[in-house]
């Protein structure tokens, strides 16, 4: 998305996307390999002239709301002079993400941190990033200021994590700021979400199905989603078993430490080093970091029914040898439509020839229908935008005030 003043041009987030047409999930890795040409007539990459070619002058900067890959997964094929403004939080979920999912870091060069109610210019726009509550760390919000003009961006945000005090200060500080427009994300428009758990009772249900697990209990969810780890924290700890983490959430705690409320290896966690791990030479340092806690498959499969253990399904075939212990409990922590994925189809047969069963245990990163309504009435923008949904026609059902745009148009403020 690009905003534009007189004299100013900002983009807002750069992604892939993570779900085609057919709500089916895509393949982003596939496409970052086909030309450029291919991902522009495929609308993958849209025409933002000077930010994908030399041959216009390029934009004055892009915002980054946070690290998920349907927004910074275009960032490579960016060009590497235009600066991004985010989050330390964001900076450092995007660093873990590189080294153990093979995603795009923040190029040092590029990045300019910025910090929540910290406001900074980008040419002649004013810009304050607030903080959301969404399923990764280091999320904003962006309130952006121009030729007399106010747009607030949403970004990705919920009010069902474990901070909804975020958007309570969010409200609070544009009480003395109209808005003139809202951009707002509506990702359960469309669907049956017009409500749901929230992260605290998702917790309280984690820790029954841990409690009244007969063996291992496996966690599967993004490392990055620092609300889950802390879920998963409580509800072992509660239920009187181990957390055993992987080294990719080790090193999501590791670099949060400090800033930071979240668990960490001095709390009685363990760390099983997997097999991609291990195999790994040039992460040989990061394991020293976390020798201390380590902790030894042998040990987890003498008492089983002692740990709730961070998964992935390649460990199957890599660490427990193509046969996961009977009557092991594995949660799903992942949106369902992923379901459908050989990984997960073979994963859950597994489960069942050995006696285990599989459970999802999740609750969305993104705002339930109710709380969507709710947000877009206290911000009372004289025009709603929708973006990041399949049903954008459905916000007129609930507002008068919506502007419908299609990618590649574009609209004047006046």
């Amino acid at each position: 998305m690009e905003l534009q003043t007189a004299t100013t041009r900002v983009v807002i987030d750069l992604g892939l996307p993570l779900v085609d047409a057919q709500r089916e999930p895509f393949d982003s890795r596939s496409a970052l390999a086909k030309p450029m040409d291919i991902l522009k007539a495929e609308g993958v990459v849209r025409s933002i002239p000077g930010l994908f070619d030399s041959d216009h002058d390029e934009p004055d900067g892009i915002l980054l709301s946070h690290a998920h890959l349907d927004h910074t997964g275009l960032l490579p094929l960016s060009r590497k002079t235009v600066p991004i403004y985010t989050t330390s939080g964001t900076s450092k979920m995007m660093l873990a993400a590189g080294v153990f999912a093979a995603q795009t870091e923040l190029e040092r060069t590029r990045f300019r941190e910025v910090a929540s109610q910290r406001p900074f210019n980008i040419g002649n726009c004013k810009v304050t990033p607030l903080a959301v509550d969404h399923s990764i760390y280091g999320s904003v919000a962006f309130l952006i200021e121009a030729d007399g003009q106010t747009i607030l961006y949403s970004g990705d945000f919920r009010n069902h994590g474990r901070k909804p005090g975020m958007l309570r200060d969010l409200l609070k500080h544009l009480e003395s700021k109209p808005v003139d427009v809202l951009i707002v994300e509506g990702t359960h428009f469309g669907s049956e979400k017009e409500r749901g758990l929230t992260e605290y009772q998702l917790e309280d249900r984690i820790f029954e199905l841990v409690k009244t697990a007969p063996a291992l209990v496996l966690a599967t969810f993004s490392a990055l989603d620092v609300d889950r780890i802390v879920t998963l924290f409580k509800a072992a700890k509660k239920a009187g078993r181990v957390f055993v983490v992987d080294p990719y959430t080790a090193f999501v705690l590791h670099l949060i430490g400090k800033e930071s409320k979240a668990p960490n290896l001095n709390m009685g966690i363990r760390v099983f080093f997997n097999h991609l791990f291990e195999r790994r030479k040039n992460l040989k340092n990061l394991g020293e970091k976390f020798k201390s806690a380590r902790i030894e498959l042998s040990e987890i499969l003498a008492q089983p029914s002692k740990y709730l253990m961070v998964f992935r399904p390649t460990m199957t075939k890599f660490d427990f040898n193509g046969q996961l212990p009977a009557n092991c409990r594995c949660l799903y922590g992942y949106w369902s439509g992923y379901l459908g994925r050989p990984d997960w189809v073979a994963l859950k047969d597994h489960i069942a020839k050995v006696g285990g069963d599989f459970v999802p245990a999740h609750v969305s990163g993104h705002a339930y229908i109710q709380d969507i309504v709710k947000f877009v009435k206290s911000v009372n923008a004289k025009t709603v935008i929708p973006i990041h949904t399949f049903e954008p026609q459905m916000f007129q059902k609930y507002f008068s005030n919506v502007r419908m745009l299609t990618d590649g148009t574009s609209w004047e403020l006046s």
